[in-house]
């Protein structure tokens, strides 16, 4: 199997932060990561190739753990997903299959994934891929949203996930392994988003905010209002 990529084999997170960051439920990045024992029985994990114990998450993982979550909300049972995980990771050789290049990018990407699915049999759940009508193969809602938020560091066969959009919508509110250690920060910048939100909720202006850290009133709105979503989702969740 190939050398990991460099950006994706970077310890990022601990395991709760993942839950905290994707606004999973505690103990489901845990759970797909790094696979759980219920009663006598254990469940391998998807992201990872075995059960570690390794709490540290690196950034390959997290990106893969981003995609997982897009399925967790349209009800795909994770057990479904493996199986597809390991062929891909075999037929890419390469250690994050979600988060490759070669499965976004590459043409013959998706047809690639189509037949990985069909062998497994997930093509009967909701898919990565959907054949539409003419036979066409395109990628399924949740696949289509996850690579609207990715950015790559080239768009190559070898390209990494250099960082996530935190909200599809919210073009510059990043997650970036290298800036704010992963939490959600201004594009450029260190400057977290709960920082800013917090202050904004203690009675600073946006306007005071923008001075305060040097930004754009445009890109402190963005924050707030990204800050604002996120808080309503923890309620909804």
């Amino acid at each position: 199997m190939s050398n990991v990529v460099d950006l994706l084999s970077r310890p990022v997170y601990g395991l709760p932060q993942v839950d905290r960051v994707l606004g999973l439920r505690p103990g489901t990045a845990r759970r797909w990561i790094d696979g759980y024992d219920r009663g006598r029985k254990h469940y391998d994990p998807v992201v990872r190739e075995q059960t570690t114990g390794d709490e540290i998450v690196t950034w390959g993982e997290f990106v893969e753990t981003r995609l997982l979550s897009e399925y967790r909300n349209a009800g795909v049972p994770m057990l479904k997903m493996r199986p597809a995980v390991i062929a891909l990771r075999d037929e890419l050789q390469t250690q994050y299959p979600l988060a490759s290049a070669k499965t976004w990018l590459v043409v013959g990407g998706q047809e690639l994934v189509r037949k990985v699915q069909e062998k497994v049999g997930l093509e009967h759940q909701l898919s990565l891929v959907v054949v539409r009508t003419g036979q066409r193969v395109m990628w399924s809602d949740e696949a289509m949203a996850f690579s609207q938020s990715v950015e790559w560091t080239e768009e190559t066969v070898d390209g990494q996930v250099e960082r996530l959009l935190a909200k599809t919508d919210i073009r510059d509110v990043v997650l970036d392994p290298l800036r704010g250690f992963g939490e959600p920060v201004i594009r450029g910048r260190n400057v977290r988003t709960e920082v800013l939100g917090e202050l904004y909720e203690a009675g600073e202006t946006v306007a005071g905010l923008a001075e305060t850290y040097e930004l754009s009133p445009a890109l402190v709105d963005e924050a707030v209002r990204y800050e604002l979503w996120r808080a309503r989702s923890a309620v909804a969740a």
